[in-house]
């Protein structure tokens, strides 16, 4: 669980943060994104960030406890903020254009780090808790409901299973993020959803 700088200890009641301990929040989550520019996360120590950030050890475990705690809270506040999905016409649209966001965030430092997190989680199960509670599952639940809505506005076949559908297109290319042996294009993500919603269109 990441705890973020506050005084309540210096004033007994939680507020904004002391503007020297923002400062050190701010530069240490720079130097974790900086640092995995250059590395993986399982390279990454602690004593790297805090000599980036030139702050004391103790700082960091204050406020995250493990190394992962610390990566999985600068991969919500610096990389992984949704960005809202322009209005569109119809459902599918919509997945077409959250595809698309999915596979350029994957071709970059975004991609990285979540294939590094995905990989940590193997032996950390509580590092894949937080990443799939916190980031994939609100994804895969808002995409749901699209999908669901489409279904009773005549977009879908009611029959269409949503679940089957989501992991059709997004597996794929989850998978090859993580194999890295063939390359993850925009025109990839296009035939995934044209495959898996083909049968599936009303009318």
């Amino acid at each position: 669980m990441t705890r973020t700088p506050d005084d309540s200890q210096s004033t007994g009641r939680r507020g904004r943060p002391p503007r020297v301990a923002a400062s050190a929040h701010a530069a240490i989550l720079d130097a974790v994104h900086d640092l995995l520019k250059e590395k993986s996360v399982r390279d990454l120590t602690m004593e790297e960030v805090a000599r980036r950030a030139k702050v004391g050890k103790p700082t960091l475990y204050k406020w995250w406890p493990t190394k992962a705690a610390l990566v999985l809270a600068m991969f919500h506040e610096r990389i992984a903020s949704q960005a809202p999905v322009p209005e569109t016409a119809t459902v599918e649209e919509s997945i077409r254009l959250k595809t698309r966001r999915l596979i350029r965030e994957f071709n970059g430092l975004f991609g990285k780090v979540m294939a590094d997190l995905i990989a940590e989680g193997q032996s950390e199960p509580d590092l894949l808790r937080d990443l799939t509670e916190q980031h994939m599952a609100p994804r895969r639940d808002a995409t749901a409901a699209d999908i669901e809505r489409a279904k009773i506005d005549g977009e879908f076949l009611t029959e269409m299973d949503t679940g089957l559908v989501i992991d059709a297109i997004f597996g794929p290319i989850y998978f090859r993020l993580l194999m890295r042996q063939q390359p993850l294009t925009e025109a990839y993500g296009d035939a995934l959803i044209e495959q898996a919603l083909h049968r599936w269109r009303a009318g």
